[in-house]
């Protein structure tokens, strides 16, 4: 578990989250694996986001 105020510790995660993912995306997207689009990166996000809380957060 994480110590600090969780106003400020998930708000944290989902935006490191949706950084690494759009970069991922984008990495993945030059080899064309994915699509760079708004929908992918979202998903990409939650899914982060899901490991970061399942592995870290809770």
């Amino acid at each position: 578990m994480v110590d600090g105020d969780p106003r400020v510790v998930y708000p944290l995660a989902a935006v490191l989250s949706a950084i690494y993912a759009a970069i991922a995306v984008y990495g993945a997207s030059l080899l064309d694996y994915v699509s760079f689009s708004l929908g992918t990166v979202a998903a990409a996000t939650v899914i982060v986001f899901a490991a970061t809380y399942a592995a870290i957060l809770r």
